[in-house]
Protein backbone atom coordinates (compact mmCIF):
# COMPACT_ATOMS: atom_id res chain seq x y z
CA UNK A 1 0.00 0.00 0.00
CA UNK A 2 3.03 2.56 0.70
CA UNK A 3 4.59 1.81 -2.32
CA UNK A 4 1.22 2.57 -4.39
CA UNK A 5 1.23 5.88 -2.26
CA UNK A 6 4.13 6.80 -3.21
CA UNK A 7 4.42 5.92 -7.01
CA UNK A 8 1.17 7.80 -7.42
CA UNK A 9 2.80 10.85 -5.45
CA UNK A 10 5.59 10.22 -8.00
CA UNK A 11 3.19 10.22 -10.69
CA UNK A 12 1.74 13.56 -9.68
CA UNK A 13 4.65 15.14 -8.80
CA UNK A 14 6.66 14.11 -12.10
CA UNK A 15 5.53 16.73 -14.16
CA UNK A 16 6.04 19.52 -12.16
CA UNK A 17 9.41 18.87 -12.02
CA UNK A 18 9.66 18.32 -15.61
CA UNK A 19 7.89 21.61 -16.09
CA UNK A 20 10.75 23.42 -14.15
CA UNK A 21 14.18 22.93 -16.87
CA UNK A 22 13.96 24.56 -19.34
CA UNK A 23 16.15 23.41 -22.41
CA UNK A 24 17.60 25.66 -25.31
CA UNK A 25 19.08 24.25 -27.79
CA UNK A 26 21.89 25.96 -29.99
CA UNK A 27 23.67 25.21 -33.40
CA UNK A 28 26.20 27.11 -33.05
CA UNK A 29 28.19 26.68 -29.54
CA UNK A 30 29.35 29.58 -29.17
CA UNK A 31 25.76 31.62 -29.10
CA UNK A 32 25.31 29.03 -26.21
CA UNK A 33 27.96 30.35 -24.43
CA UNK A 34 27.11 33.95 -25.13
CA UNK A 35 23.89 33.03 -23.77
CA UNK A 36 25.06 31.77 -20.17
CA UNK A 37 27.22 35.19 -19.86
CA UNK A 38 23.82 36.60 -20.60
CA UNK A 39 21.68 34.78 -17.79
CA UNK A 40 24.67 35.35 -15.55
CA UNK A 41 24.97 38.93 -16.01
CA UNK A 42 21.38 40.06 -16.38
CA UNK A 43 19.59 40.07 -12.76
CA UNK A 44 15.87 39.29 -12.29
CA UNK A 45 14.01 42.74 -12.08
CA UNK A 46 11.39 40.76 -9.46
CA UNK A 47 13.69 38.81 -7.28
CA UNK A 48 16.47 40.32 -5.03
CA UNK A 49 20.44 39.49 -6.07
CA UNK A 50 19.63 36.87 -8.44
CA UNK A 51 20.30 36.56 -11.99
CA UNK A 52 18.10 35.64 -14.35
CA UNK A 53 19.53 31.82 -14.75
CA UNK A 54 19.11 30.80 -10.96
CA UNK A 55 15.27 32.96 -10.44
CA UNK A 56 12.46 30.62 -10.92
CA UNK A 57 10.52 34.15 -11.25
CA UNK A 58 7.53 34.01 -14.01
CA UNK A 59 9.14 37.24 -15.75
CA UNK A 60 12.91 35.86 -15.42
CA UNK A 61 11.57 32.91 -17.21
CA UNK A 62 10.14 35.66 -19.87
CA UNK A 63 13.58 37.17 -19.81
CA UNK A 64 15.24 33.90 -20.56
CA UNK A 65 13.04 32.92 -23.25
CA UNK A 66 13.75 36.66 -24.99
CA UNK A 67 17.15 36.49 -24.53
CA UNK A 68 17.43 32.99 -26.35
CA UNK A 69 14.88 34.38 -29.20
CA UNK A 70 17.14 37.54 -29.87
CA UNK A 71 20.49 34.98 -29.83
CA UNK A 72 18.71 32.91 -32.45
CA UNK A 73 17.10 35.72 -34.65
CA UNK A 74 21.30 36.97 -35.07
CA UNK A 75 21.26 39.67 -32.31
CA UNK A 76 24.58 40.08 -30.63
CA UNK A 77 25.37 40.61 -26.66
CA UNK A 78 25.05 44.38 -26.93
CA UNK A 79 21.95 43.91 -28.50
CA UNK A 80 20.44 42.10 -26.28
CA UNK A 81 21.58 44.24 -23.13
CA UNK A 82 21.02 47.51 -24.64
CA UNK A 83 16.79 45.47 -25.26
CA UNK A 84 17.23 44.44 -21.62
CA UNK A 85 18.36 48.00 -20.07
CA UNK A 86 15.90 49.91 -22.34
CA UNK A 87 12.88 48.16 -20.60
CA UNK A 88 14.30 47.38 -17.42
CA UNK A 89 16.76 50.36 -17.12
CA UNK A 90 20.79 50.17 -15.57
CA UNK A 91 19.32 47.43 -12.19
CA UNK A 92 18.83 45.09 -14.49
CA UNK A 93 22.86 44.69 -15.31
CA UNK A 94 25.00 43.14 -12.76
CA UNK A 95 27.56 45.90 -13.37
CA UNK A 96 26.21 49.30 -14.32
CA UNK A 97 27.96 51.53 -16.63
CA UNK A 98 29.80 54.47 -15.17
CA UNK A 99 27.68 57.51 -15.83
CA UNK A 100 26.36 60.57 -13.81
CA UNK A 101 23.00 58.75 -12.55
CA UNK A 102 25.38 55.45 -11.19
CA UNK A 103 27.77 57.79 -10.30
CA UNK A 104 26.99 56.92 -6.37
CA UNK A 105 27.64 53.31 -6.59
CA UNK A 106 31.29 53.61 -8.01
CA UNK A 107 32.33 56.21 -5.92
CA UNK A 108 30.42 55.48 -2.96
CA UNK A 109 32.18 52.98 -1.07
CA UNK A 110 36.11 55.52 -1.97
CA UNK A 111 33.98 57.95 -0.22
CA UNK A 112 33.22 56.29 2.99
CA UNK A 113 36.08 54.97 3.31
CA UNK A 114 37.90 58.46 2.72
CA UNK A 115 35.63 60.45 5.31
CA UNK A 116 36.22 57.87 7.61
CA UNK A 117 40.07 58.06 7.51
CA UNK A 118 39.66 61.71 7.85
CA UNK A 119 37.05 61.33 10.98
CA UNK A 120 39.84 59.01 12.40
CA UNK A 121 43.10 61.24 12.10
CA UNK A 122 41.21 63.91 13.29
CA UNK A 123 40.24 62.40 16.15
CA UNK A 124 43.58 61.10 17.41
CA UNK A 125 44.89 64.49 16.83
CA UNK A 126 42.48 66.12 18.16
CA UNK A 127 42.63 63.67 21.80
CA UNK A 128 46.27 64.04 21.65
CA UNK A 129 46.88 68.07 21.66
CA UNK A 130 44.19 67.92 24.23
CA UNK A 131 45.57 65.95 26.63
CA UNK A 132 49.21 67.36 26.40
CA UNK A 133 47.11 70.89 27.44
CA UNK A 134 44.38 69.95 29.55
CA UNK A 135 46.52 69.57 32.21
CA UNK A 136 48.83 72.36 33.88
CA UNK A 137 52.53 71.64 35.49
CA UNK A 138 51.09 72.22 39.01
CA UNK A 139 48.66 69.47 37.84
CA UNK A 140 51.20 66.99 36.49
CA UNK A 141 53.46 67.38 38.93
CA UNK A 142 50.42 66.79 41.92
CA UNK A 143 49.47 63.49 39.93
CA UNK A 144 52.70 62.63 39.52
CA UNK A 145 53.20 62.65 43.21
CA UNK A 146 49.89 60.71 43.30
CA UNK A 147 50.95 58.20 40.70
CA UNK A 148 53.98 57.75 42.92
CA UNK A 149 52.43 57.16 46.34
CA UNK A 150 50.11 54.38 44.63
CA UNK A 151 53.28 53.01 43.58
CA UNK A 152 55.19 53.26 46.60
CA UNK A 153 51.99 52.21 48.58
Amino acid sequence: MRMLVLMLAALLWLPAAQAAIDVYEFDDPKQEEVFRELLRELRCPKCQNQDIADSNAELAKDLREKTYQMLQEGSSKDEVVDYMVARYGNFILYKPPFMASTLILWAGPVLVLMIGVVVVLLRTRRGRTAADESLSDEEKQRLDRLLNKNKES
